[in-house]
């Protein structure tokens, strides 16, 4: 999962400016041919078992999640939710939203029918459980913890040449809609499942659409020669600590701040030459504003994933590897009080199988040899064809165990997750009390959106009624103030102080491990902001919790009578920051023309542009 190496550069700039499955599913054999031949005529609809009303994927789809060659865009995936949801009453579908192209953003809501029934009596549970305030004695806890259920968030396809999890929720889903097992029983009972098929819907019908045109051809199984998302590419999975695309929001909007989940599922695809499956615990270093026994949950339950695996027969599951938890970026529900359980499944050539000799397994990742059986992988895969079959089956499994965690853990996800928001009200020992961030004379672009991303993370923001006094520092009244006795004091501290990334070295005295991803997160550097913290109580009043000063998207100097005409180089081989900065353009609201290589070539360009830019 590669970023980027200018996406905190644009952000400053941007501040400035019926078949198989359905019965291996249900626990059934599939008919033979003597018993197709001889069957009986299907029973009315009022007479069916569940399993027969309810619309398999192949129904819809017309394939089977995890045949050969085989995807679906994002309409046609679409109808198999509605009609799914509309079968079942173990689930429901809620539309959030509209994705940058105007694709429906949806969700599943899937739990027993009588939990669903009740859904704002759990949420209001939820929410007493993520802020404790609320809670005014312990009898009150013990009544919310009694009664409250594990709420998990499932996610799929952000980066959408990851095809597998294009295609794992809709088996998923139908799993749970129609298996009637003890285990999935327990799930319904004590789990309410937000399912999210796709963060990226826009990129599900990108990738699919060129994948099918090109089967056959020297291109199958290459990535589109577009970003697969309109703006950020494979970027967007480092949005969740700056939101500045719709589709982070809607899920940060509509879930995270509604919901509050004790876990978080990412489900991911990786290198097709490494593991076949990544879960944690991950690398060091993990961020120090991330609460311990949230890592102590990220870690028992990653273990506990990876073992019911192997326990399956299944191999190559690779654990505490490769991917680290230092930033907020790609970890909003770690400041929330929710575990962010990655799982990274080996890829194919998009939905075209591979076969990757043993002797090609390769080591670039950290913390293990694929080759090489080891304390955190203790059964390699033996090398061979690897198939999307292979990608959704070992996704299916993993998010299923999860799910079964979730179940029979209830009482100590939700006593954790008090635990863990009891302690950020609280305040942490060697933390300041407050970041008291100066009202400027005209509130900068910069410090609206400063203040506007920790609203959206639901940290609450003050004013000071009186002059503040810190050492030889004075800040006048209306200045902003950020408590850090609140439950998400550890989102804001994290983003208001400057980061000291561990030096890791390969041995004592070694060159440096490089990092994973990007090792800076402070804000107040990015967009020219002062945050003071206060090691001690200020001592004065402070209001209310306010809403941050709105930014003001537009500057004279592009959209005046003569603009100046901007030409913006697109190419096929789609590079990232091209799409920052048509998202710069687009929210900054400067005019600018995208230019390909047919307009290059044509010339003349003198007469169609003042200035042409170039993306690294």
């Amino acid at each position: 999962m590669p970023v980027s190496r200018t996406f905190t550069l644009l952000l400053a700039a941007a501040v400035v400016a019926a078949s198989t499955i359905p019965h291996l599913l249900s626990g059934q054999q599939p008919p033979s041919r003597r018993q197709a031949r001889g069957r009986r005529p299907a029973p009315p609809p009022a007479l069916r078992t569940t399993a027969q009303r309810i619309p398999t994927p192949r129904s819809v789809l017309g394939f089977e999640p995890g045949d050969e060659r085989k995807l679906a865009d994002w309409p046609t995936l679409v109808r198999y939710y509605q009609a799914l949801a509309g079968a079942s009453d173990r689930m429901r579908y809620r539309e959030l939203g509209r994705s940058t192209l105007g694709a429906p953003f949806v969700a599943l809501v899937i739990s027993s029918p009588q939990n669903l029934r009740r859904l704002d009596y759990y949420r209001e549970l939820n929410a007493r459980l993520a802020d404790p305030r609320g809670l005014k004695t312990a009898k009150d806890a013990t009544a919310a913890l009694k009664d409250a259920k594990t709420v998990v968030l499932i996610t799929s396809g952000i980066h959408s040449n990851e095809v597998g999890g294009h295609l794992t929720p809709a088996i998923l889903a139908y799993r749970l809609a129609t298996d009637t097992s003890a285990a999935t029983r327990a799930i319904l009972d004590n789990v309410i499942l937000w399912l999210v098929p796709s963060l990226n819907p826009d990129g599900v019908t990108i990738v699919a659409r060129w994948y099918n045109r090109t089967l056959g051809t020297p291109a199958e199984g290459a990535d589109p020669p577009e970003l697969y998302h309109h703006y950020t590419g494979h970027d967007n999975n480092r949005d969740w600590y700056a939101f500045t695309q719709v589709e982070t929001q809607l899920v940060v909007d509509s879930i995270h701040n509604v919901w509050h989940p004790q876990i978080v599922h990412d489900i991911h695809q990786q290198d097709t030459d490494g593991s076949r499956l990544f879960l944690p615990p991950y690398l060091d270093p993990v961020e120090p504003n991330v609460d311990p026994l949230l890592i102590d949950g990220v870690n028992a339950l990653g273990t506990a994933m990876a073992w019911e695996l192997a326990g399956q027969g299944k191999t190559g599951i690779a654990i505490n590897a490769i991917y680290d938890a230092w930033t907020p970026a790609r970890a909003y529900q770690h400041y929330h009080g929710g575990v962010r359980i990655l799982s990274e499944a080996a890829s194919a050539n998009l939905a075209s199988p591979i076969d990757v000799p043993f002797d090609q397994l390769a080591t670039r990742g950290r913390g293990f040899n694929p080759r090489e059986r080891s304390w955190n992988f203790t059964n390699p895969w033996p090398g061979g064809r690897w198939t999307l079959r292979d990608i959704v089956t070992y996704q299916t499994d993993g998010a299923y165990a999860l799910l079964e965690n979730a179940a029979r853990y209830r009482d100590r996800w939700l006593a954790n997750f008090l635990t863990i928001e009891g302690r950020a009200v609280r305040g942490w020992k060697g933390w300041p009390y407050a970041y008291v961030i100066p009202r400027q004379h005209q509130d900068s672009v910069g410090l609206a959106t400063l203040l506007g991303i920790l609203h959206r993370g639901q940290v609450e923001i003050r004013t000071a009624l009186h002059p503040i006094a810190l050492g030889p520092q004075r800040f006048a009244a209306g200045s902003y103030v950020v408590v850090l006795r609140q439950p998400y004091a550890g989102f804001a501290k994290a983003l208001l102080e400057p980061q000291r990334y561990p030096d890791l070295r390969l041995y004592p005295g070694g060159p440096p491990l490089p990092p994973y991803d990007v090792t800076a997160h402070t804000l107040p550097l990015l967009m020219g902001v002062t945050a003071v913290p206060s090691r001690d109580s200020l001592r004065i009043r402070l209001s209310s919790p306010v809403e941050p000063p709105a930014a003001n998207p537009a500057y004279p100097g592009f959209t005046g009578p003569e603009p100046p005409r901007i030409g913006l180089y697109r190419s096929y081989a789609a590079p990232m920051d091209e799409g920052w900065t048509r998202w710069l353009f687009d929210t900054w609201k400067v005019p600018y023309v995208s230019v390909v290589d047919s307009v290059i070539r044509a010339g003349k360009l003198r007469d169609k542009f003042d200035v042409i830019l170039l993306p690294d």
